[in-house]
Protein backbone atom coordinates (compact mmCIF):
# COMPACT_ATOMS: atom_id res chain seq x y z
CA UNK A 1 0.00 0.00 0.00
CA UNK A 2 1.38 3.40 -0.91
CA UNK A 3 1.72 5.94 1.86
CA UNK A 4 -0.66 8.86 2.07
CA UNK A 5 0.82 12.35 2.21
CA UNK A 6 1.33 14.14 5.45
CA UNK A 7 0.57 17.84 5.51
CA UNK A 8 4.00 19.49 5.82
CA UNK A 9 4.83 22.09 8.43
CA UNK A 10 5.74 24.49 5.61
CA UNK A 11 4.39 24.67 2.07
CA UNK A 12 7.31 26.69 0.78
CA UNK A 13 9.56 23.78 -0.23
CA UNK A 14 9.74 22.87 -3.89
CA UNK A 15 8.57 19.34 -4.69
CA UNK A 16 9.83 17.66 -7.87
CA UNK A 17 8.44 14.43 -9.28
CA UNK A 18 9.42 12.66 -12.47
CA UNK A 19 7.36 10.93 -15.14
CA UNK A 20 9.56 7.98 -16.06
CA UNK A 21 9.34 7.47 -19.82
CA UNK A 22 12.94 6.72 -20.74
CA UNK A 23 14.51 9.42 -22.89
CA UNK A 24 11.17 11.28 -22.88
CA UNK A 25 11.02 11.49 -19.08
CA UNK A 26 10.21 14.89 -17.64
CA UNK A 27 9.90 16.67 -14.30
CA UNK A 28 6.84 17.98 -12.49
CA UNK A 29 7.83 20.95 -10.34
CA UNK A 30 5.34 21.88 -7.58
CA UNK A 31 5.59 24.93 -5.34
CA UNK A 32 4.85 28.63 -4.87
CA UNK A 33 6.38 31.54 -6.81
CA UNK A 34 7.62 29.40 -9.71
CA UNK A 35 6.23 31.41 -12.61
CA UNK A 36 8.76 34.24 -12.54
CA UNK A 37 11.81 32.05 -11.93
CA UNK A 38 13.74 31.20 -15.09
CA UNK A 39 15.27 28.07 -13.50
CA UNK A 40 12.12 26.08 -14.10
CA UNK A 41 11.41 26.97 -17.76
CA UNK A 42 14.74 27.69 -19.46
CA UNK A 43 16.24 24.17 -19.28
CA UNK A 44 13.28 22.73 -21.17
CA UNK A 45 13.14 25.13 -24.13
CA UNK A 46 14.00 23.52 -27.47
CA UNK A 47 15.35 26.70 -29.08
CA UNK A 48 14.99 30.48 -29.12
CA UNK A 49 11.41 30.63 -30.45
CA UNK A 50 8.69 30.49 -27.78
CA UNK A 51 4.93 30.81 -28.18
CA UNK A 52 2.93 31.31 -24.97
CA UNK A 53 -0.73 30.37 -25.40
CA UNK A 54 -3.24 31.32 -22.73
CA UNK A 55 -6.82 32.59 -22.44
CA UNK A 56 -8.61 35.83 -21.66
CA UNK A 57 -9.16 34.89 -18.01
CA UNK A 58 -5.63 33.76 -17.18
CA UNK A 59 -3.65 36.29 -19.23
CA UNK A 60 -4.32 39.33 -16.99
CA UNK A 61 -3.42 37.29 -13.92
CA UNK A 62 -0.28 35.37 -14.84
CA UNK A 63 1.04 36.15 -18.33
CA UNK A 64 3.36 38.92 -17.15
CA UNK A 65 4.76 36.74 -14.37
CA UNK A 66 5.47 33.94 -16.83
CA UNK A 67 7.24 36.37 -19.18
CA UNK A 68 9.55 37.36 -16.31
CA UNK A 69 10.61 33.73 -16.09
CA UNK A 70 11.85 33.69 -19.71
CA UNK A 71 15.32 34.92 -20.76
CA UNK A 72 15.44 38.26 -22.56
CA UNK A 73 17.23 36.89 -25.64
CA UNK A 74 14.31 34.72 -26.75
CA UNK A 75 11.85 35.43 -29.54
CA UNK A 76 8.62 35.27 -27.54
CA UNK A 77 5.13 35.56 -29.02
CA UNK A 78 1.83 35.43 -27.19
CA UNK A 79 -1.60 34.18 -28.21
CA UNK A 80 -4.63 34.85 -26.01
CA UNK A 81 -7.68 32.71 -26.81
CA UNK A 82 -11.25 32.90 -25.51
CA UNK A 83 -11.96 30.98 -22.31
CA UNK A 84 -14.24 28.00 -21.82
CA UNK A 85 -14.83 24.36 -22.72
CA UNK A 86 -16.93 25.44 -25.72
CA UNK A 87 -13.72 26.74 -27.36
CA UNK A 88 -11.95 23.38 -27.18
CA UNK A 89 -12.20 22.60 -30.86
CA UNK A 90 -10.16 22.45 -34.06
CA UNK A 91 -10.94 26.08 -34.88
CA UNK A 92 -9.01 27.16 -31.77
CA UNK A 93 -6.13 24.83 -32.59
CA UNK A 94 -6.04 26.30 -36.09
CA UNK A 95 -5.57 29.74 -34.52
CA UNK A 96 -2.48 28.38 -32.77
CA UNK A 97 -1.14 26.92 -36.01
CA UNK A 98 -1.84 30.20 -37.81
CA UNK A 99 0.06 32.18 -35.17
CA UNK A 100 3.04 29.83 -35.40
CA UNK A 101 3.15 30.04 -39.18
CA UNK A 102 2.71 33.82 -39.21
CA UNK A 103 5.66 34.13 -36.83
CA UNK A 104 7.80 31.79 -38.93
CA UNK A 105 8.34 29.37 -36.07
CA UNK A 106 10.41 26.30 -36.91
CA UNK A 107 10.75 22.78 -35.54
CA UNK A 108 12.90 24.00 -32.65
CA UNK A 109 10.18 26.22 -31.25
CA UNK A 110 8.52 25.59 -27.87
CA UNK A 111 4.87 26.12 -27.02
CA UNK A 112 3.96 26.98 -23.43
CA UNK A 113 0.40 26.23 -22.28
CA UNK A 114 -0.58 28.70 -19.55
CA UNK A 115 -4.05 27.94 -18.23
CA UNK A 116 -6.43 25.14 -17.35
CA UNK A 117 -7.12 21.83 -18.98
CA UNK A 118 -8.71 23.29 -22.11
CA UNK A 119 -5.63 25.37 -22.94
CA UNK A 120 -3.28 22.53 -22.03
CA UNK A 121 -5.09 19.99 -24.21
CA UNK A 122 -5.30 22.30 -27.21
CA UNK A 123 -1.73 23.54 -27.02
CA UNK A 124 -0.49 19.99 -26.61
CA UNK A 125 -2.37 18.89 -29.71
CA UNK A 126 -1.09 21.89 -31.66
CA UNK A 127 2.45 20.97 -30.58
CA UNK A 128 1.95 17.32 -31.51
CA UNK A 129 0.85 18.22 -35.02
CA UNK A 130 2.78 21.40 -35.94
CA UNK A 131 5.56 20.40 -38.33
CA UNK A 132 4.93 16.82 -37.13
CA UNK A 133 5.77 17.60 -33.53
CA UNK A 134 7.43 20.37 -31.53
CA UNK A 135 8.26 20.86 -27.87
CA UNK A 136 5.77 22.12 -25.32
CA UNK A 137 5.62 22.86 -21.60
CA UNK A 138 2.57 22.68 -19.36
CA UNK A 139 1.99 25.52 -16.88
CA UNK A 140 -1.42 24.59 -15.39
CA UNK A 141 -3.28 27.23 -13.37
CA UNK A 142 -6.35 25.26 -12.22
CA UNK A 143 -6.41 22.43 -9.70
CA UNK A 144 -7.94 20.05 -12.22
CA UNK A 145 -5.17 20.71 -14.74
CA UNK A 146 -2.47 20.53 -12.08
CA UNK A 147 -3.47 17.10 -10.78
CA UNK A 148 -4.64 15.50 -14.01
CA UNK A 149 -4.69 16.89 -17.52
CA UNK A 150 -1.24 18.50 -17.52
CA UNK A 151 0.47 15.19 -16.71
CA UNK A 152 0.62 12.22 -19.05
CA UNK A 153 0.57 13.60 -22.58
CA UNK A 154 -3.09 13.27 -23.51
CA UNK A 155 -3.89 16.13 -25.86
CA UNK A 156 -6.85 16.93 -28.07
CA UNK A 157 -10.15 18.65 -28.69
CA UNK A 158 -13.85 17.91 -28.45
CA UNK A 159 -16.16 16.92 -31.27
CA UNK A 160 -19.89 17.73 -31.21
CA UNK A 161 -20.60 14.00 -30.90
CA UNK A 162 -18.05 13.22 -28.21
CA UNK A 163 -15.55 14.70 -25.77
CA UNK A 164 -11.82 14.47 -26.54
CA UNK A 165 -12.44 12.34 -29.61
CA UNK A 166 -9.70 14.04 -31.68
CA UNK A 167 -6.19 14.15 -30.32
CA UNK A 168 -2.79 12.56 -29.81
CA UNK A 169 -0.46 11.33 -27.12
CA UNK A 170 2.31 13.95 -26.91
CA UNK A 171 4.33 14.36 -23.74
CA UNK A 172 5.41 17.79 -22.46
CA UNK A 173 9.03 18.56 -21.67
CA UNK A 174 8.09 19.71 -18.18
CA UNK A 175 5.10 20.53 -15.98
CA UNK A 176 5.39 23.66 -13.86
CA UNK A 177 2.78 23.86 -11.09
CA UNK A 178 2.82 27.20 -9.32
CA UNK A 179 0.51 26.64 -6.37
CA UNK A 180 0.03 30.40 -5.92
CA UNK A 181 -2.25 30.38 -8.98
CA UNK A 182 -4.91 28.56 -6.98
CA UNK A 183 -5.57 31.71 -4.93
CA UNK A 184 -7.55 33.12 -7.87
CA UNK A 185 -9.53 29.93 -8.51
CA UNK A 186 -13.33 30.34 -8.20
CA UNK A 187 -15.02 27.91 -5.75
CA UNK A 188 -16.77 26.03 -8.54
CA UNK A 189 -13.46 25.43 -10.36
CA UNK A 190 -11.86 24.31 -7.10
CA UNK A 191 -14.60 21.72 -6.61
CA UNK A 192 -14.13 20.52 -10.18
CA UNK A 193 -10.45 19.95 -9.49
CA UNK A 194 -11.17 18.13 -6.24
CA UNK A 195 -13.15 15.56 -8.23
CA UNK A 196 -9.96 14.43 -9.95
CA UNK A 197 -8.08 14.40 -6.65
CA UNK A 198 -10.76 12.17 -5.09
CA UNK A 199 -10.51 9.90 -8.12
CA UNK A 200 -6.93 8.91 -7.27
CA UNK A 201 -7.92 7.75 -3.81
CA UNK A 202 -10.84 5.76 -5.17
CA UNK A 203 -8.88 3.94 -7.88
CA UNK A 204 -5.49 3.30 -6.28
CA UNK A 205 -4.92 4.56 -2.74
CA UNK A 206 -7.49 4.01 0.01
CA UNK A 207 -5.20 5.66 2.57
CA UNK A 208 -5.13 8.80 0.44
CA UNK A 209 -8.93 8.67 0.28
CA UNK A 210 -9.06 8.64 4.09
CA UNK A 211 -6.61 11.54 4.19
CA UNK A 212 -8.87 13.50 1.82
CA UNK A 213 -11.94 12.79 3.93
CA UNK A 214 -10.20 14.31 6.94
CA UNK A 215 -8.79 17.32 5.14
CA UNK A 216 -11.57 18.26 2.72
CA UNK A 217 -12.49 21.36 4.78
CA UNK A 218 -8.86 22.54 4.59
CA UNK A 219 -8.75 21.90 0.85
CA UNK A 220 -12.00 23.80 0.33
CA UNK A 221 -10.62 26.86 2.13
CA UNK A 222 -7.46 26.74 -0.04
CA UNK A 223 -5.11 25.77 2.76
CA UNK A 224 -1.75 25.91 0.99
CA UNK A 225 -0.11 23.01 2.82
CA UNK A 226 -3.06 20.65 2.27
CA UNK A 227 -3.36 21.61 -1.39
CA UNK A 228 0.35 21.13 -2.03
CA UNK A 229 0.29 17.67 -0.48
CA UNK A 230 -2.86 16.69 -2.41
CA UNK A 231 -1.34 17.88 -5.68
CA UNK A 232 1.91 16.05 -5.02
CA UNK A 233 0.19 12.75 -4.18
CA UNK A 234 -2.18 13.01 -7.14
CA UNK A 235 0.66 13.75 -9.57
CA UNK A 236 2.74 10.93 -8.10
CA UNK A 237 -0.07 8.43 -8.69
CA UNK A 238 -0.70 9.77 -12.19
CA UNK A 239 3.04 9.56 -13.01
CA UNK A 240 3.20 5.95 -11.80
CA UNK A 241 0.27 4.93 -13.98
CA UNK A 242 1.50 6.79 -17.07
CA UNK A 243 4.94 5.16 -16.70
CA UNK A 244 3.24 1.76 -16.64
CA UNK A 245 0.92 2.40 -19.59
CA UNK A 246 1.61 5.57 -21.58
CA UNK A 247 -0.95 5.10 -24.35
CA UNK A 248 -3.82 3.59 -22.34
CA UNK A 249 -3.62 -0.01 -23.44
CA UNK A 250 -4.42 -1.27 -19.96
CA UNK A 251 -4.03 0.16 -16.45
CA UNK A 252 -4.14 3.82 -17.55
CA UNK A 253 -7.81 3.36 -18.41
CA UNK A 254 -8.46 3.23 -14.64
CA UNK A 255 -7.86 7.01 -14.59
CA UNK A 256 -11.23 7.28 -16.33
CA UNK A 257 -13.28 6.38 -13.26
CA UNK A 258 -16.52 8.35 -13.59
CA UNK A 259 -15.51 9.68 -17.00
CA UNK A 260 -17.70 7.46 -19.18
CA UNK A 261 -20.80 8.71 -17.38
CA UNK A 262 -19.30 12.20 -17.00
CA UNK A 263 -18.37 12.67 -20.65
CA UNK A 264 -21.90 11.64 -21.62
CA UNK A 265 -23.27 14.37 -19.33
CA UNK A 266 -20.90 17.01 -20.75
CA UNK A 267 -21.70 16.13 -24.35
CA UNK A 268 -25.46 15.98 -23.78
CA UNK A 269 -25.62 19.25 -21.85
CA UNK A 270 -23.31 21.14 -24.20
CA UNK A 271 -19.66 21.69 -23.43
CA UNK A 272 -19.17 24.14 -20.60
CA UNK A 273 -22.62 23.92 -18.98
CA UNK A 274 -21.28 21.32 -16.57
CA UNK A 275 -17.61 21.65 -15.69
CA UNK A 276 -15.60 18.54 -16.45
CA UNK A 277 -14.95 17.87 -12.76
CA UNK A 278 -18.61 18.31 -11.90
CA UNK A 279 -19.57 15.68 -14.46
CA UNK A 280 -16.80 13.38 -13.23
CA UNK A 281 -18.00 13.83 -9.64
CA UNK A 282 -21.50 12.67 -10.53
CA UNK A 283 -19.99 9.95 -12.73
CA UNK A 284 -17.87 8.57 -9.88
CA UNK A 285 -20.95 8.28 -7.69
CA UNK A 286 -22.70 6.48 -10.55
CA UNK A 287 -19.75 4.10 -10.85
CA UNK A 288 -19.81 3.44 -7.10
CA UNK A 289 -23.54 2.72 -7.06
CA UNK A 290 -23.28 0.42 -10.08
CA UNK A 291 -20.37 -1.37 -8.37
CA UNK A 292 -22.68 -1.90 -5.39
CA UNK A 293 -25.35 -3.39 -7.64
CA UNK A 294 -22.74 -5.82 -8.97
CA UNK A 295 -22.03 -6.92 -5.39
CA UNK A 296 -18.58 -5.38 -5.05
CA UNK A 297 -19.06 -2.33 -2.82
CA UNK A 298 -20.97 -2.38 0.44
CA UNK A 299 -23.62 0.24 1.11
CA UNK A 300 -21.25 1.85 3.61
CA UNK A 301 -18.62 2.21 0.86
CA UNK A 302 -21.09 3.94 -1.43
CA UNK A 303 -22.08 6.20 1.44
CA UNK A 304 -18.41 7.22 1.85
CA UNK A 305 -18.15 8.02 -1.85
CA UNK A 306 -21.34 10.06 -1.72
CA UNK A 307 -20.18 11.91 1.40
CA UNK A 308 -16.80 12.95 0.02
CA UNK A 309 -18.31 14.05 -3.29
CA UNK A 310 -20.86 16.11 -1.38
CA UNK A 311 -18.11 17.53 0.88
CA UNK A 312 -16.30 18.71 -2.25
CA UNK A 313 -19.52 20.48 -3.35
CA UNK A 314 -19.94 18.29 -6.42
CA UNK A 315 -23.24 17.09 -7.96
CA UNK A 316 -24.92 14.01 -6.54
CA UNK A 317 -27.41 13.60 -9.39
CA UNK A 318 -27.55 13.50 -13.18
CA UNK A 319 -29.20 16.23 -15.29
CA UNK A 320 -32.98 16.22 -15.07
CA UNK A 321 -33.43 16.16 -18.85
CA UNK A 322 -31.09 13.24 -19.52
CA UNK A 323 -32.72 9.85 -20.11
CA UNK A 324 -31.19 6.41 -19.82
CA UNK A 325 -31.16 6.20 -23.61
CA UNK A 326 -29.30 9.51 -23.79
CA UNK A 327 -26.64 8.05 -21.54
CA UNK A 328 -26.38 4.80 -23.45
CA UNK A 329 -26.18 6.45 -26.87
CA UNK A 330 -23.31 8.69 -25.80
CA UNK A 331 -21.52 6.04 -23.73
CA UNK A 332 -21.37 3.81 -26.81
CA UNK A 333 -18.98 6.38 -28.32
CA UNK A 334 -16.52 6.13 -25.43
CA UNK A 335 -12.90 5.61 -26.51
CA UNK A 336 -12.39 2.70 -24.08
CA UNK A 337 -14.97 0.52 -25.81
CA UNK A 338 -13.66 -2.46 -27.77
CA UNK A 339 -15.52 -4.70 -30.22
CA UNK A 340 -18.85 -3.01 -29.45
CA UNK A 341 -18.48 -3.89 -25.75
CA UNK A 342 -19.14 -1.08 -23.29
CA UNK A 343 -16.16 -0.90 -20.92
CA UNK A 344 -16.69 0.83 -17.59
CA UNK A 345 -14.25 1.67 -14.83
CA UNK A 346 -15.79 0.35 -11.62
CA UNK A 347 -14.69 -0.31 -8.04
CA UNK A 348 -14.10 -3.77 -6.58
CA UNK A 349 -13.35 -1.98 -3.32
CA UNK A 350 -12.36 1.52 -2.32
CA UNK A 351 -8.84 2.03 -3.61
CA UNK A 352 -9.13 -0.82 -6.15
CA UNK A 353 -10.61 -0.03 -9.57
CA UNK A 354 -11.07 -2.38 -12.49
CA UNK A 355 -12.07 -2.38 -16.15
CA UNK A 356 -15.42 -4.15 -16.52
CA UNK A 357 -17.14 -4.97 -19.81
CA UNK A 358 -19.69 -7.52 -18.62
CA UNK A 359 -22.39 -5.41 -17.00
CA UNK A 360 -25.71 -6.97 -18.08
CA UNK A 361 -27.42 -4.49 -20.44
CA UNK A 362 -30.72 -4.72 -18.59
CA UNK A 363 -29.01 -4.00 -15.26
CA UNK A 364 -27.23 -0.97 -16.72
CA UNK A 365 -30.42 0.41 -18.22
CA UNK A 366 -32.36 -0.09 -14.99
CA UNK A 367 -29.57 1.56 -13.04
CA UNK A 368 -29.49 4.57 -15.36
CA UNK A 369 -33.25 4.94 -15.15
CA UNK A 370 -33.17 4.81 -11.34
CA UNK A 371 -30.21 7.12 -10.70
CA UNK A 372 -31.35 10.46 -9.21
CA UNK A 373 -31.86 13.47 -11.47
CA UNK A 374 -31.91 17.14 -10.64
Amino acid sequence: MTQSPEVPSSHDALRTLRVALGERSYPIHIGPELLGDSRWLTPHLAGRQVMVVTNETVAPLYLEALRRGLPDDLEVRELVLPDGEATKNLASVERIWDALLAAGFNRRCTLIALGGGVIGDMVGYAAASYQRGVAFIQVPTTLLAQVDSSVGGKTGVNHPRGKNMIGAFWQPRAVLIDTDTLASLPPRELSAGLAEVIKYGLIRDADFLSWLEERMPALRRLDAAALTSAIERSCSLKAEIVAEDETEQGVRALLNLGHTFGHAIETHQGYGHWLHGEAVGAGMLMAAELSHRLGWLAEADVARVRAIIEAASLPLAAPADMTAEDFLALMRLDKKNLDARLRLILLRRLGDACIHDETPPEMLREFLEAFPRR
